[in-house]
């Protein structure tokens, strides 16, 4: 019984004082009061389909509980192959992280290699963009449609929304370096010389990216303490994504594109949160650092994009 004592306890924890854990169990494994009685009595085991449905439930690592150690159980998001595949994979990111924006203390770390998804998920034509560039990529389609041809769902755009308003709900820290916006410079060169994208697109496209980067520049620049941008010029950056509070976290490491492995590993989490505060340590603080700071790098990335736009207006074989 051993395990099973674990996950009660567990669950104890996730549990206010005033609610009935009889009560509780009885909701949520669809069962009898007496049924529960004896669960949480140990008269009866928990079957397996009932252990896994509380973990998921209340979000418990299952590799803490049931694991030996040095080994971590992972959950992989779902695989990117058509509209409903992109439809599937922000739903589950949804789900996955929404449970965040309602906890006190709850805080998010990016590792940001590439301008990260939050900002490139809603009504732009930018958000577009970059769904139309992680299907066509990941779909295998060797003869892809245009951009101009690309529509995106309802769906898909509710999903995006809904991440956004769950990443703006918490205490965000990002870490940039000047690479970080060079994929999306590269896809948008790439389908234009490929004949898929308009010039007309591209500029629009660019002045998107500008946009962002003024809203990013905006938030870093009103120091509310809800968001901190670091700027780290040696640290090789990798899209892994911490999301930590007082009693519950969640660690995402890339495997594709899009593809992550998934693990509420306490140990692994903290091992993560350890390594993250260190990066920030060594990092510029760019909301703090002061004005000249900031402006260096926001206009160095302005300069990048203005780059791109003067040559490919002027000289379609450039590069």
């Amino acid at each position: 019984m051993q395990n099973q004592e674990k996950l009660i306890r567990e669950i104890r924890n996730r549990v206010r004082e005033s609610v009935s854990l009889i009560d509780e169990l009885a909701s949520v494994l669809e069962i009898s009061y007496d049924a529960a009685h004896r669960r949480l009595s140990m008269k009866s085991k928990f079957t397996i389909e009932e252990a896994v449905r509380l973990c998921a439930y209340y979000k418990l690592s299952m590799d803490s509980l049931f694991v030996q150690p040095g080994k971590v159980i992972a959950e992989k998001t779902a695989e990117i192959r058509s509209l409903a595949d992109m439809e599937t994979y922000l739903k589950q990111s949804l789900d996955n992280i929404s449970p965040f924006a309602a906890l006190p203390g709850a805080q998010m770390y990016y590792s940001s290699k590439d301008i990260p998804l939050f900002y490139t998920i809603g009504g732009t034509m930018l958000s577009k963009f970059k769904l139309y560039v992680w299907l066509t990529l990941l779909s295998g389609n060797n003869n892809p449609g245009s951009f101009e041809g690309f529509a995106v769902t309802t769906a898909m755009q509710q999903y995006g929304q809904a991440l956004k308003a769950v990443y703006n709900a918490l205490e965000v820290h990002e870490i940039w370096n000047d690479t970080t916006i060079n994929s999306t410079l590269q896809q948008v060169y790439y389908f234009y010389r490929s004949g898929l994208l308009t010039l007309n697109n591209v500029l629009l496209l660019l002045a998107d990216l500008e946009k962002l980067l003024q809203t990013v520049e905006d938030k870093c620049s009103d120091n509310t303490g809800r968001y901190h941008l670091y700027y780290n010029e040696l640290l090789i950056l990798n899209n892994n994504v911490l999301i930590t509070a007082p009693q519950q976290h969640a660690l995402f490491v890339p495997y594709t594109m899009l593809g992550y492995f998934i693990t509420a590993d306490g140990e692994t989490c903290a091992h993560a949160a350890t390594f993250f505060k260190q990066q920030l340590k060594n990092s510029m603080a760019l909301n703090t650092s002061g004005t000249r700071d900031r402006k260096v790098f926001f206009n160095r990335a302005a300069q990048k994009i203005s780059h791109y736009r003067e040559r490919m207006k002027g000289d379609p074989d450039f590069f």
